[in-house]
């Protein structure tokens, strides 16, 4: 790889989340701006998106692997059966919504749930490229739930997406790195408290101070729609509008125009072994 070279992954997160964030992904996919994505086998929509898959093999793909269910009106359980994985579950059957330092999530249930969600990703037609976390749940909770995401990567042959820049605050990470993963010098997400008036702004700025080597732009897509404003009502973070603001920057002749401007150079999960090998 040249060593000057500022290349980037725009990588959509949560598909298979709702109708409203595959039908925005899969367009923006298709724009060629927005050249990789990952995918929540335990949420609702997931075989819409699976059916997308089949017809779309040339699409890169990762398995989100997911292990909570953050939003309280809108939930999903394990792909495993409820009583082999009881630690992740809450009384009503869902993933918990949170990992609280109380909690005794066992990781060789973490392990079988994470195996059952690849397993049927591979069964309704999807080849990953890559394995991510859903709310990095997996590649920040300790040495002992990392071990059940590596466990389940090596099982497969599939690359994890790992970061760089986060080894100092999770060791881990770094200690348990393989030369098959996928690393990410560092990885670029919006703040939550950005002004919706900011919001081209931030990501310009990310743009115009890109440094070489590989950056990841984590985005969640999706449109201001009623199910969406349903699905995210409780809070405005990664709602409704955030993922139509996301939508429309990452497929605006702008951010065209600002990736030929400063010499950044779109590539995708699939290609990043031989661009940082």
């Amino acid at each position: 790889m040249n060593n000057s070279a500022k290349l980037l992954v725009v990588h959509a997160d949560d598909l298979g989340m709702t109708h409203s964030v595959n039908a925005a992904s899969t367009k923006a996919i298709e724009s060629g701006l927005v050249p990789s994505a990952s995918v929540m086998v335990p949420c609702p929509w997931f075989p819409e998106i699976a059916d997308w898959a089949k017809a779309h093999p040339e699409a890169d793909l990762g398995v989100h692997l997911t292990v909570t269910s953050e939003r309280p009106y809108f939930r999903w359980a394990p792909v495993a059966s409820r009583n082999k994985v009881g630690s992740l579950v809450d009384v009503n059957g869902y993933f918990h919504g949170n990992w609280e330092q109380s909690m005794r999530i066992d990781p060789k249930e973490v392990e079988r749930e994470l195996c059952e969600q690849i397993d049927r990703a591979l069964a309704m037609g999807i080849r990953p490229t890559h394995l991510d976390s859903h709310q990095n749940r997996l590649l920040t909770s300790g040495k002992r739930i990392f071990r059940s995401l590596r466990r389940a990567a090596r099982e497969y042959k599939l690359p994890l997406v790992l970061i760089r820049n986060w080894f100092g605050a999770h060791p881990h990470l770094g200690e348990g790195a393989e030369p098959s993963d996928i690393i990410v010098d560092r990885s670029v997400t919006i703040d939550a408290g950005t002004p919706a008036e900011n919001w081209a702004g931030f990501y310009t700025a990310a743009l115009r101070n890109l440094q070489p080597g590989v950056t990841e732009f984590v985005i969640h897509l999706g449109f201001d729609d009623e199910e969406m404003r349903a699905a995210t009502r409780d809070r405005d973070s990664w709602g409704a509008a955030w993922r139509q603001r996301d939508f429309d920057f990452f497929t605006s002749q702008e951010f065209k125009r600002l990736l030929d401007e400063y010499g950044v150079k779109l590539v995708t999960c699939r290609e990043l072994p031989r661009a940082a090998g």
